[in-house]
């Protein structure tokens, strides 16, 4: 073809260079530099052959080839370059064309789907069905459906387009697929081949080598299998002469000989030596049925050695509280404890039993069921002994402080047990609470000596020589045990059979299990289980008899407060008594039973506080405020209650080194507990108590009586009548009767605290508010004048006042010694409050005397007061002439009777310096008085003057002789504005 100029117009070296033969001068063809493999597509595509190539003329060298440099080609690089960079383009773009045909195999389907409607590709597409040909040919003349024909051929070349290019783009991948199955089938009969002659050599091979080497083996394999035949059969019958002596040794009860085969065949189950042998497929289930029947066996032994074999001591003690024995002053009663001999054949009994129960893990059950059986036992005695008892004690006589307590039904029917036991005296029913304390004592005496039993079995065996088979024992059942609570509740023969598996696994292999389930921790966690299921069963029985020992006073709670303190006493203590001995046994303090009786306690308190201030009220409404003699017994109160304070110290000090040693050994176990209880009965030390407590008081008072009578005889020999007056602190004070009163019921407020401790504070608040009552109520009748309406006194005189006074001034004096002899009992962190409350009462008290003693002052103002108003009147008469009467004026006689008799009262009633405070204000008020009255009359005549001085001077002697304590130190008593007056008036002489 002919070659085109360059569009360019430059001439290009290309043409030049290229005309060089390689071999000799370097010349270069067209065809080698337009060598393109695609050369079709570029022309279609690029117009490659629409630039002219380069015009080629001769190159004539003036230098040798030798001296060619790559300068000398640098015109013919430049002119090619354009060319050369364009062909490289074309090369890289046909590339990647052909990479992205391959990439978009099946895109052209989808640009079909894109440019034909759906319509056409439904699968239920045909134009005979009239809404698809109505769908596909929307035509109404002739000119539509040409277009539409159109239209669809032009469908039909796209679809056909698409097809031959994917068809295109797939043809190579199929034909190297069908190349590659070829290639495999040619593979695949060469190796049918090489597997029928390995066949045909391992034929020959088994011929001639391995059917004699494969007969020995079947041979030995036979005697093999005939040895293990014979080792089954010598098995099975060693497993059926087993189980035959396990069920004789059941039936005679040799539980430790039948835990030992049960051992063995357990071992043999959870190996693989039974396994298959359909003979034995129930023999697991003879095994647990075993266990069961020697669980149980060893259970009943157990509860039969515990409880039942105690004897008959509930029916003696029973006897002996019918025959009214059971309270016996000298000790003598029904042993309850168990001597040395005794406490070792019950162990050496029990020994067996608990190791049995160890070894399948049964012992905390059994001390389940063992609890809930002792704790119906406590509650079946109690019952019965109830029951049985007040056929006997309903039948006694009533006493006469609880004649009003026994009650019948009205139909004349018998009595509820809960009536019963309210018609009881409380005599009868401390006997019923002495007789059930000695039943519940014998009960917890057996639980104890079980529970000591226990812990020396699990505890305390060493060299022993039953020691290794208790440790193996807890060790079996530790693991048992575990297993169990592993299987999560699953019952019958699967937690045992499973727990003793996995307890041989253990042992068999110790040192691979961890420390938390190792056998050391899992013995001593089914130790604990053990010893704490031991404590909850004494514990349990100990709580029943607190319940059922409190039932017997809540159904009689409405009937205690109202018993004598004695009577009460005996209760209380009783059942502290109790109380204290049963939290012994059980380890445990009774909440519930300390509970009720603080309960009863403090209701005791309330009503008797209750009862006192309705009395102290009425008593105070009906006083007449007259003085009254005072008995001994008053004053042997006064004696025994506040000169007893060195035997009120030593009484508390017993009583608290007392509870210290009945505390001392609270946290020890209660085997040395139970051994160092007395033989005798704890009752009648419980009654003898509260007697012996009740009797020092009664002794104590009897003594100050005897004192005090010997006090009477020789004041009476003095000429002194001491049954006048109340001694206290060597000042007598004269009493009325709402004081002696509030005196007895102070000292009995003082024996519930010394007699109930417990309730020291709750004494100490009830004491604080009768003597603010008693104070705030005398007010209101005496200085209120409140008795003139509740009593019928027409007036409230000087001597109301004046034994008012002595009253409020006793209780005054006694309140510190009262303070002193409570606090001795109130817990040491609640003193400071009630401390303030008794000073506040004191203060209160010395306040109201205050007053007594100022109203008695302004009484006798008052009455000055009326005689001065009508001395104007009787200064008149002394100007008359016939006035010669040489005694003083009416007025100064009224007036000097008045403060006379004042003074007699006074003096014998109040202290002397009390009547000295009171006249000292009275003698002021008068010299104040008396001399502002005659500082103001007219004296005109000597006839007045002389009336006036005789009238002075009268005055002045009565008040010179009135109580004084001479405070102005003057050589005159009760010198003062009078005396000043008369001197200014009649001269010094005069006075």
């Amino acid at each position: 073809m002919d070659l085109q100029p360059s569009p360019s117009g430059r001439s290009s070296t290309v043409g030049r260079i290229s005309s060089f033969s390689v071999a000799d001068s370097g010349g270069q063809t067209l065809s080698s530099v337009l060598n393109n493999p695609h050369a079709g597509k570029l022309e279609a595509s690029w117009g490659w052959w629409s630039v002219a190539p380069p015009e080629f003329t001769p190159l004539t060298s003036t230098k040798a080839a030798c001296d060619l440099t790559r300068s000398d080609f640098q015109s013919y690089v430049s002119s090619i370059s354009d060319s050369y960079y364009r062909f490289e383009d074309i090369r890289n773009h046909t590339t990647k064309e052909q990479t992205l045909d391959v990439d978009n195999i099946g895109e052209a389907l989808v640009a079909c789907l894109r440019e034909v409607p759906a319509l056409y590709f439904k699968e239920d597409f045909a134009l005979e069905d009239g809404g698809t040909f109505r769908a596909a040919c929307p035509f109404t003349d002739v000119s539509e459906n040409i277009i539409l024909q159109e239209k669809l051929s032009h469908y039909l070349d796209v679809v056909e387009l698409h097809l031959v290019k994917e068809i295109s783009l797939r043809s190579n991948s199929f034909f190297e697929a069908q190349g590659q199955l070829q290639d495999l089938n040619v593979k695949i009969v060469e190796g049918c081949n090489r597997i029928r002659d390995l066949k045909e050599t391992i034929r020959l091979v088994d011929t001639d080598l391995v059917d004699s080497a494969r007969q020995i083996q079947e041979l030995n394999a036979s005697r093999t299998n005939l040895l293990a035949l014979q080792h089954k059969l010598k098995l099975i019958l060693s497993v059926n002469q087993a189980l035959s002596a396990l069920k004789l040794l059941v039936a005679s009860s040799e539980c430790a000989g039948a835990l030992d085969i049960i051992d063995d065949l357990q071992h043999l189950l959870d190996g693989d030596e039974l396994s298959g042998l359909h003979c034995f497929r129930h023999l697991r289930d003879h095994v647990v049925t075993s266990i069961d029947s020697i669980n149980s066996i060893l259970s009943a032994e157990f509860m039969r050695a515990s409880i039942h074999d105690k004897g008959d001591k509930d029916s003696v003690i029973l006897l002996k509280a019918k025959a009214r024995a059971s309270i016996s002053l000298n000790g003598e009663d029904v042993g309850v404890n168990l001597d040395e001999e005794e406490t070792t054949n019950f162990r050496d009994r029990l020994l067996p039993l608990i190791i049995g129960l160890l070894r399948t893990a049964k012992l905390p059950f059994v001390l389940r069921t063992y609890r809930d059986t002792l704790t119906a036992d406590m509650k079946t005695a109690i019952k019965t002994a109830v029951a049985e008892l007040l056929l006997v004690l309903v039948g006694q006589p009533p006493e006469s402080d609880m004649g009003a307590e026994h009650t019948v039904d009205a139909d004349g029917g018998g009595l509820s047990l809960a009536s019963k036991l309210r018609s009881l005296s409380s005599g009868s029913f401390v006997q019923l609470l002495a007789t059930i304390f000695k039943i519940v004592q014998a009960h917890l005496v057996r639980a104890a000596e079980v529970k000591r039993a226990i812990e020396w079995v699990m505890c305390n065996l060493d060299g022993h020589y039953a020691a290794d088979s208790v440790a193996a024992a807890i060790a079996l059942g530790a693991m048992v045990a575990e297993s169990s609570q592993e299987s999560n509740g699953q019952g019958g023969a699967l937690p045992l059979s499973a727990s003793l598996r996995s307890t041989s696994k253990v042992l068999s292999s110790p040192g691979k299990g961890s420390d938390a389930i190792s056998p050391s921790n899992l013995s001593k966690n089914f130790r604990a289980d053990v010893l704490r299921e031991n404590a909850e069963a004494v514990f349990a029985a100990c709580d029943a008899a607190h319940g059922r020992w409190a039932k017997l006073l809540g159904v009689r709670a409405l009937l205690h407060p109202k018993l004598r303190l004695q009577d009460f006493l005996s209760i209380y203590n009783i059942t502290q008594e109790f109380i204290t001995s049963t939290e012994k046994v059980g380890g445990r303090l009774g909440y519930s039973i300390r509970g009720t009786l603080q309960s009863q306690a403090k209701s005791f308190v309330d009503f008797q506080h209750e009862s006192r201030m309705t009395k102290i009220r009425a008593v105070l409404d009906q006083e007449t405020w007259v003085e009254v003699d005072v008995p001994d017994e008053f004053q042997a109160i006064v004696s025994s209650l506040f000169d007893s304070e060195a035997i009120v110290s030593g009484s508390k000090d017993n009583a608290e080194s007392n509870m210290t040693e009945s505390y001392s050994n609270e946290g020890s176990q209660v085997g040395s507990v139970a051994q160092n209880e007395p033989t005798d009965s704890s009752s009648t030390t419980a009654v003898n108590a509260a007697q012996g407590k009740a009797e020092v008081i009664e002794r104590k008072k009897s003594d100050a009586v005897t004192s005090s009578q010997s006090n009477n005889s020789n004041t009476k020999e003095r000429g002194k009548n001491a049954t006048q007056t109340l001694e206290y602190g060597g000042v007598s004070y004269h009493m009325v009767n709402c004081g002696l009163i509030l005196l007895k019921m102070l000292s009995e407020y003082i024996d519930m605290n010394h007699l109930l401790p417990a309730l020291s504070l709750e004494v100490v608040h009830r004491v604080v508010e009768i003597l603010k009552f008693f104070n705030t109520r005398t007010c209101q009748l005496v200085l209120g004048a409140g008795a003139m309406q509740v009593s019928g006194l027409k007036s409230i005189t000087s001597k109301h006042l004046a034994l008012a006074s002595q009253v409020i001034s006793f209780i005054y004096a006694i309140i510190p010694e009262l303070r002193q002899i409570l606090f001795l009992k109130v817990p040491e962190p609640r003193k400071s409050l009630l401390l303030s409350e008794f000073d506040r009462v004191a203060q209160d008290y010395k306040v109201h005397r205050d007053e007594i003693h100022t109203k008695l002052v302004q009484i006798m103002r008052e009455r000055l007061l009326v005689h001065l108003r009508g001395l104007p009147q009787i200064v008149e008469s002394w100007n008359r002439p016939e006035d010669a009467d040489p005694q003083p004026s009416q007025f100064a006689r009224s007036l000097t009777k008045e403060v006379g008799f004042l003074q007699r009262v006074l003096s014998r009633t109040l202290h002397e310096v009390d009547v000295q405070a009171i006249f000292r204000q009275v003698v002021v008020i008068f010299h104040s008085q008396i001399s502002d009255a005659f500082s103001r009359l007219e004296i005109g005549t000597p006839q007045a003057k002389d009336r006036l001085h005789r009238d002075i001077t009268h005055i002045l002697g009565c008040i010179r002789s009135l109580p004084s304590d001479n405070s102005n130190n003057s050589a005159t008593p009760n010198w003062g504005q009078l005396d000043e007056f008369l001197a200014q008036r009649f001269g010094a002489e005069a006075s």
